[in-house]
């Protein structure tokens, strides 16, 4: 059997291993809360939020998809869709184990404690939300698990192979996505016990994955568009519009959904995600018209991404007016720095790391800064209100998380280019992936005209006849 052969035969495998394996964990019955734990409305509310959640990581798939070349589209939407099945198998395997299980001395949990979701289902309810079924809190938590590798396709789109993209979801997941969210929202975590506050994922969904795309985009190099300062004209702005769309109203179970329940505090979760997405908006669109540049729709849809990046760590621990000033700075931090790595010889294709990387970078700081009591007395005063310390231990689980998430992702990336070529050839990144890497094609509805008898799409003819 040749090597290509096997390549392509270990993951049907590994995930037949999986189903069989599956057949054997035992049936529990479900937890009895004797009518005195569980709260509907939380249930409910809980129970949305994991379906906005969900809901994110298509919109994620628009808002990438919309932004590459038209010779992409669908190689990159698929790597953000496919983490959906990739995750959600390692999660119930091992996943929520490594995350959640007991802890092993506040670094990761142990992967013997809900092997296969055993005992989830009959579990009692997690501590940090006792009046929701454990089974729901952690498949609200999958949803996070999901979209955070799928966040990392916009640094290295148009470049990656597909079966790379794949094993780099895995090795992620395990090694870089379940460690953080130990460290951050176990309650034996050592981040979680050193008094870091994170509400929904600066650090475990945004640090990580900005982090892992700049990785990825410095073990990938430059695009020959990037080395040749072609600018390369965005496929479908309207599916960035959609996929805007789709995020900012899916962060709203994001954000207020971490607050699992159906409550005040998930309110002003709710609120003050709203309005940094806004201002953020504004002020990305009005930064690039101070820089020359005319108002524009991928300006304002990025701006406000930015702004809901920002805004995760600290949504439920500030206040609502507070908000404003978070959204806006991170969006002209951002904004800065993609400009300057643009023009760089990094090529992180859709500023991964300038929006989300710092984006939840400046979020936790800035949590670290506005964090107040009196939004949420399980926090922590911040350097606003008198308490100095708490910035320090915000910058202090920052930093950790910086390096500890880019140093392991590249050697992740490292590893699998060992195994086999990460990055396409050349010949494969000229054609474009959707169709060498999975045969399909992007229509994007323009003329369609016949050349020596052969129906084809004018823009793919002006190309050619360009080579």
């Amino acid at each position: 059997m040749s090597k290509s052969v096997v390549k392509q035969t270990v993951p049907f495998l590994l995930l037949l291993l999986a189903a069989c394996a599956s057949i054997f964990v035992p049936s529990l019955p479900h937890f009895d809360d004797g009518g005195k734990i569980y709260n509907g409305a939380d249930i409910a509310w809980v129970l949305v939020s994991t379906a906005l959640v969900f809901l994110m990581t298509p919109g994620l798939a628009f808002f990438y998809g919309g932004m590459v070349h038209r010779k992409n589209v669908l190689s990159t939407m698929i790597k953000s869709v496919v983490a959906a099945g990739i995750v959600t198998v390692l999660w119930i395997v091992v996943g929520f184990s490594l995350a959640f299980g007991d802890s092993i001395g506040g670094i990761i949990g142990n992967p013997s404690s809900y092997l296969f979701f055993k005992g989830v289902n009959s579990g009692a309810p997690w501590p940090g939300a006792p009046t929701i079924p454990f089974t729901l809190f952690s498949v609200f938590q999958l949803m996070f698990a999901i979209i955070t590798p799928g966040l990392v396709v916009g640094a290295v789109a148009g470049r990656i192979r597909f079966t790379s993209y794949i094993t780099f979801i895995a090795l992620f997941c395990l090694f870089v996505y379940a460690p953080l969210a130990h460290w951050s929202w176990h309650p034996d975590g050592f981040l979680f016990k050193m008094g870091a506050l994170d509400f929904a994922g600066g650090t475990v969904v945004h640090i990580s994955a900005g982090c892992a795309a700049l990785a990825g985009a410095l073990v990938l190099k430059q695009r020959k568009a990037h080395i040749e300062k072609k600018e390369v004209p965005p496929a479908n702005i309207p599916y960035v519009l959609i996929g805007t769309g789709l995020l900012w109203f899916g962060w709203f179970g994001f954000n207020a959904g971490s607050a699992l329940g159906a409550n005040a505090l998930a309110v002003s979760a709710f609120a003050t995600t709203n309005t940094a997405a806004g201002a953020a908006g504004l002020a990305w669109m009005f930064f690039d018209v101070i820089r020359g540049k005319k108002p524009s729709v991928l300006g304002f849809c990025i701006g406000a991404v930015v702004g809901l990046v920002a805004i995760t760590p600290a949504a439920g621990f500030v206040a609502i007016p507070q908000s404003i000033f978070i959204g806006f700075i991170a969006a002209i931090i951002s904004n800065v720095v993609a400009h300057k790595i643009t023009n760089s010889k990094i090529d992180d294709t859709l500023d991964v790391f300038a929006c989300h990387g710092l984006g939840g970078i400046v979020g936790m700081l800035l949590t670290g800064i506005f964090a107040t009591k009196s939004v949420n007395g399980a926090g922590a005063d911040g350097w606003f209100y008198g308490n100095p310390e708490f910035f320090f231990t915000q910058l202090k689980a920052m930093t950790i998380a910086v390096t500890y998430s880019f140093t392991v992702s590249f050697a992740i990336f490292k590893l699998i280019n060992l195994i086999q070529p990460i990055r396409v050839s050349v010949e494969e990144e000229e054609l474009g992936l959707d169709a060498t890497q999975h045969n399909e094609k992007y229509m994007q509805g323009t003329l369609l005209v016949t050349k020596n008898g052969v129906l084809s799409d004018e823009e793919e003819l002006k190309e050619a006849d360009e080579l």
